[in-house]
């Protein structure tokens, strides 16, 4: 069976590597290739060259975007508005469905759990991308209330401008999620404009971002005696979900 992953770039990605190790520790006859693609056009590009194809995650900057590709999307990805996982099942004739799914949630979720939960009383979230609706709609099942912090104008009550955020009220979270590209590899030297002179000992800032292992978002806000963490445990978890998807 042949797997995949589509993004564009895709050099910072560990999934291949992880995925063909799984593959090969586990004895399972299948293939992880990375297929960056320059724009969603070239998808059906993809399915024709590769007619085994069984499914495919997908990453920045497609998590949105992806969807009007798709034949249906299950519960989650629907609420959302975002994809990572695709499963390409037969249809009516044979013809290929291609059908979504969001494994982010539950992974992002999972990880908190390391954490006193009871202790996180707001959340801010870094971007109003895919992954920052994964997180999202995670912290919304913990019943956790929290803001979302945008370069666009605010769309919403919850969304903020980078502009709106000082010392004094990033205070206010508890836990601070990076869900931006800035700072993953091979722009490294990128971080989100906050106010890190405003963080503490008593918050989380938590990068979903994995290479390099700690950004400069959590750098900045470890030198402020906050505690870190980046995304390499979500990453693994939602792996796992996801060949819980493609098998089922």
């Amino acid at each position: 069976m042949l797997y995949g992953l589509i993004g564009y770039p895709l050099g910072h990605s560990a999934s291949m590597d992880y995925f063909n190790t799984k593959f090969q520790s586990e004895s399972i006859d299948a293939y992880y290739l990375a297929m960056p693609i320059e724009s969603l056009c070239d998808l059906g590009i993809i399915l024709k060259e590769h007619p085994d194809l069984a499914g495919f995650n997908v990453t920045s900057p497609y998590k949105e975007k992806i969807i009007p590709h798709l034949s249906r999307l299950d519960t989650e990805s629907a609420y959302i508005g975002a994809v990572n996982v695709v499963k390409i099942t037969k249809g009516l004739f044979g013809r290929k469905e291609l059908v979504g799914y969001n494994t982010d949630i539950i992974a992002f979720e999972e990880t908190l759990k390391a954490f006193d939960i009871s202790a996180i009383q707001k959340a801010l979230i870094l971007g109003t991308g895919g992954a920052a609706k994964a997180v999202a709609r995670a912290f919304k099942h913990m019943n956790i209330a929290c803001d979302m912090v945008s370069h666009r104008n605010p769309e919403t009550v919850q969304t903020l401008h980078y502009s709106d955020l000082t010392e004094q009220s990033i205070q206010r979270y508890s836990i601070v999620v990076n869900a931006t590209p800035l700072g993953m590899y091979p722009h490294t030297q990128a971080f989100p404009q906050i106010p890190y002179s405003g963080l503490s000992e008593r918050q989380i800032c938590y990068d979903l971002i994995y290479n390099p292992d700690k950004t400069e978002f959590l750098k900045k806000a470890e030198s402020q005696g906050a505690t870190i963490k980046n995304g390499m445990e979500m990453l693994l978890i939602q792996a796992e979900e996801t060949w819980k998807i493609w098998n089922k």
